[in-house]
């Protein structure tokens, strides 16, 4: 007995060191630096605008005048160079404006100690800046394109404030997917000081490294299509100060545990969902489900196309909305 008792206090000092070493090593852990850090004006391109809204640099590009005026909103490591390809060929038909939402793009990134009240990465905070941007640009009713993530913010704009959207296109959009952390465990997991300190570096490793251009090559049917120049528009974001920290607080923040579908008939404005016939990311099938789903939505599908047909594919893309504003 005294042989084992000895042989479970030596598992538990081992136990205790373990513990001890997993609470202490992330907080001594040292973090390199973010490497070659960029003002945004060295980054912008000629067509680019800012715009203060909460505190927020918001930078944005518009096209076009009059009405309908159409919104983009990009999906999740994206920015406005996501509709480089559609943005002009869109504006003959009103206003175009594409922006770069929180967490990406040429847009600032507050710090938790910049702000007060509503987090900027929550989607009540990624709402209520579209709604400023609106008011600021003197928007009163927009059609709303929301690309992945940006289509997920484009039917929750939809919902909290119908009379603001006009129209809804859902391009390869992650309604039934979510995203970020919806689990309140490894939420409060991720909100330790540990994970707090070395999350945004993890962050950095990933997206900085292979596995960002993976994730790039991933979103087209055809990856032989992204040339050097498109993967250094991906990129060109990562030169921002706190982009890792950034991209930290917004995974945290998550884009909401609403099951959306149990609103769907609340979608009384006209719907639009589009597909590449080859979406990687979120599966074709689910958009097709979600066209079915949505009353009186009409559907496009697009051949040999992936997650991102408005640039992989824009000829149809242009083709699909435009005769959806032609209706």
């Amino acid at each position: 007995m005294k042989r084992i008792s000895g042989i479970l206090r030596v598992i538990g000092v081992i136990l205790l060191l373990l513990l001890a070493g997993l609470l202490v090593v992330p907080l001594i852990l040292p973090v390199p630096p973010l490497q070659d850090i960029r003002n945004v004006n060295e980054l912008k391109d000629p067509d680019s605008q800012f715009i203060q809204i909460q505190g927020i640099q918001v930078h944005y590009k518009k096209y076009g005048a009059g009405e309908p005026a159409i919104i983009l909103l990009h999906g999740f490591g994206a920015s406005t160079f996501s509709w480089r390809e559609v943005v002009e060929p869109l504006s003959v038909h009103g206003t175009v404006i594409a922006y770069d939402r929180p967490a990406f793009g040429l847009t600032s990134r507050p710090m938790p100690k910049d702000w007060q009240g509503i987090n900027p990465y929550s989607v009540e905070g990624n709402i209520s800046l579209l709604v400023g941007l609106m008011d600021r640009l003197g928007v009163n009713q927009a059609i709303l394109i929301g690309n992945s993530a940006g289509g997920r913010l484009a039917m929750q704009m939809a919902l909290a404030h119908p009379e603001r959207v006009s129209g809804l296109i859902l391009v390869d959009a992650a309604i039934y997917q979510g995203g970020g952390v919806q689990s309140s465990f490894i939420r409060a997991l991720m909100n330790t000081p540990q994970l707090n300190r070395i999350g945004p570096y993890l962050l950095r490793s990933a997206f900085a490294g292979e596995q960002g251009q993976s994730l790039i090559s991933m979103a087209w049917h055809d990856p032989s299509k992204l040339t050097p120049e498109v993967i250094e528009g991906y990129r060109k974001p990562l030169h921002m100060e706190n982009w890792d920290r950034a991209l930290w607080e917004f995974t945290k923040a998550g884009s909401g545990s609403e099951d959306l579908s149990l609103r769907f008939a609340e979608l009384t404005m006209p719907v639009l969902v589009v597909t590449g016939d080859d979406d990687r990311i979120v599966p074709t099938s689910l958009s097709l489900k979600l066209a079915e789903e949505i009353p009186q939505a009409q559907l496009v599908v697009f051949s040999n196309c992936g997650h991102v047909p408005q640039e992989e594919c824009p000829d149809q893309f242009l083709k699909a909305v435009e005769e959806f504003l032609g209706r």
